[in-house]
């Protein structure tokens, strides 16, 4: 039997918003990111849902709760899922990142995608046969998708603010 896995990137943040590099901070929905939630919770409404895992970041949570509301679940956290750390990036204007040299503080890709496949294993170790709903972030949703599809990670395209990818996870 399947584990269905519906995984969803947050909603938009005041970080996002004014193009901060988030990173593993806590982050906050602004209103916009709240009605991205609360849209996902309508387009899930109808489906049935056993269970809801969220990053361990405030920004997640908060999304995840939105979106669980409904169903009647409360919501799991998980660090497997927290989004990539970017080291001395966190906090930084994204656009004056652009050709500056990574430091050596920034996660390795290596390191986020053996996240990601723990997190799968988790997934299916914790909800096997079931539906779970998943609240992640832009980077780690990327990877794990990558991870999923046996691909490179610049061949998974981006998810937006409160974007649903949908998984089939067979045992």
């Amino acid at each position: 039997m399947a584990t269905m896995l519906y995984l969803v990137r947050h909603g938009e943040t005041v970080d996002n918003a004014e193009q901060i590099m988030q990173g593993q901070t806590q982050g906050e929905l602004n209103e916009k990111g709240r009605a991205q939630a609360a849209e996902v919770c309508e387009q899930l409404r109808d489906v049935h849902v056993d269970a809801v895992v969220s990053s361990d970041l405030k920004r997640s949570i908060d999304t995840a709760r939105i979106i669980a509301e409904p169903h009647g679940l409360s919501v799991a956290e998980t660090p497997l899922l927290r989004e990539r750390d970017w080291g001395d990036f966190t906090g930084r204007f994204i656009p004056d990142l652009k050709g500056e040299k990574w430091p050596d503080n920034v996660e390795s890709l290596d390191s986020l995608l053996r996240r990601a496949q723990r997190f799968l294993e988790y997934i299916m170790n914790n909800y096997s046969g079931q539906t779970v709903v998943a609240v992640g972030h832009g980077i780690i949703n990327k990877a794990v998708q990558a991870v999923y599809h046996h691909k490179q990670m610049h061949e998974i395209e981006r998810m937006g603010n409160a974007e649903v990818r949908v998984l089939r996870l067979e045992h």
